[in-house]
């Protein structure tokens, strides 16, 4: 199994992306640490995978300094060390532009753009630990078509390309890669709860390969970028939107 003996942080890891991220990581042979700032989720998540001896579950809020600390300070006394740090947590309100309050832009920035900074500055020293650091982070592919009534996450997810690529440049001296993946609009239960099936199906038609995205859809691109087989990939983008940004 690739992962034997990894040690894994996911971020956002109750939800639907990345629960199927940390559950194919757990069939990989990795430990993971599952992080989400909503413990009832995350207790559902221990409980449906069923792996106490591999999964490491603890709530921790990515947009705040002290709760990445103190991820850091668990992780630290756990396992001392970190393999992969997967930055997957995310917030994706639907607001027109005019209706977006200095408060709500603030808060989708500090989970979407912040949490990724103050997840891997926290985290860093014991991610310099493993032989070979993996660091995959979330954008998404709103950020090519500018999809209205999301700005202020369009911005968030934009964001994160040029952290990624900066990022790559400063550690790969430490022999750590830094990637991202950008996912088309996927079939999660929040995505489910915000747009109609009608509107699901209509962005489906616009792919190339004509079907919805699903979370399961993500997680070979992420395992890949995560894995010894991109040892020498490092600042790139990879998109998995089924073809939705060339057809």
């Amino acid at each position: 199994m690739r992962f034997s003996n990894k040690f894994i942080i996911v971020t956002g890891a109750a939800g639907g992306i990345g629960s199927a991220i940390t559950r194919r990581f757990l069939s990989e042979g990795a430990k993971v640490c599952a992080v989400d700032n909503r413990a009832e989720a995350l207790n559902q998540l221990v409980h449906n995978l069923g792996s106490p001896n591999m999964l490491l579950a603890i709530e921790a809020d990515v947009s705040s300094e002290s709760s990445c600390q103190y991820l850091s300070a668990q992780v630290q006394q756990t396992w001392g060390a970190v393999d992969i740090l997967v930055n997957n947590a995310g917030k994706f309100p639907v607001t027109p532009f005019e209706e977006i309050s200095y408060t709500e832009w603030r808060e989708v920035c500090a989970i979407n753009l912040d949490g990724p900074f103050l997840v891997t500055r926290s985290l860093l020293p014991l991610i310099k630990v493993s032989k070979a650091g993996r660091i995959v982070n979330t954008s998404s592919g709103s950020i090519f078509a500018g999809t209205p009534d999301q700005c202020h996450y369009v911005t968030a997810k934009a964001g994160i390309i040029g952290f990624t690529r900066s990022l790559a440049n400063v550690l790969g001296q430490h022999n750590i890669t830094v990637n991202a993946i950008t996912p088309g609009i996927t079939d999660t239960p929040p995505v489910l709860e915000l747009f109609s099936a009608d509107a699901l199906d209509k962005q489906a038609q616009a792919r190339a390969i004509k079907r919805r995205e699903t979370a399961d859809d993500l997680v070979g691109a992420v395992l890949f970028l995560a894995s010894d087989d991109a040892a020498f990939i490092t600042g790139q983008t990879i998109n998995v939107d089924g073809g939705n940004n060339f057809v």
